[in-house]
C-alpha cells in the first residue's frame, strides 16, 4: 500500500464564506487553498493550522444543502503518492466503488472515493 496518512476530512457547509470566517476567526486556522470542482457547482476550501504538510479541514459547499442541525461530515481522506496504483488496487477488490474514476481537480489534486464496511465515504487523495 502506499497510504501515507489522514490527508483531510470533508465537512458539508451551506455558506463557504461564513464558514470559513468562522474557522479562521474562532478556530485559528488559516485559508490554505480555495477551488471549484469540475461540476461547476461545488465549491472547496482547504484550512490549516501551518503552512506545512498536516490534515487539513475541507469545506465543501453544494453538495447537499438540507444538513442535520448538527452538520455533517462527508468523508475521511487518505493521503498517497501513487494515486492510480490505489484506485487500481481498491477497484479489482471486492471493497464497493463510489466512483468509477479518478477526478482532477483544476490545482492537480485527484481523488476518488469507495465504501467502508458500514457505508461510510472514504477518499484516496494525491496533492
Amino acid at each position: 500500500m502506499t497510504v501515507k496518512k489522514i490527508d483531510h476530512v470533508g465537512i458539508m457547509v451551506t455558506d463557504l464564506k461564513k464558514s470559513i470566517s468562522f474557522y479562521e476567526e474562532v478556530i485559528g486556522m488559516k485559508l490554505k487553498a480555495s477551488v471549484p470542482h469540475t461540476d461547476g457547482i461545488i465549491q472547496l476550501a482547504f484550512l490549516g493550522f501551518s503552512e506545512g504538510d498536516e490534515t487539513e479541514v475541507e469545506l465543501i459547499q453544494g453538495y447537499n444543502d438540507s444538513l442535520p442541525e448538527e452538520g455533517k461530515v462527508h468523508h475521511l481522506a487518505i493521503s498517497t503518492d501513487k494515486i492510480e496504483e490505489e484506485f487500481k488496487r481498491i477497484k479489482d477488490s471486492d471493497i464497493k466503488m463510489i466512483d468509477e474514476d479518478i477526478t482532477l481537480l483544476p490545482n492537480g489534486y485527484r481523488y476518488f472515493f469507495f465504501h467502508g464496511p458500514d457505508g461510510e465515504w472514504i477518499e484516496f487523495f494525491q496533492r
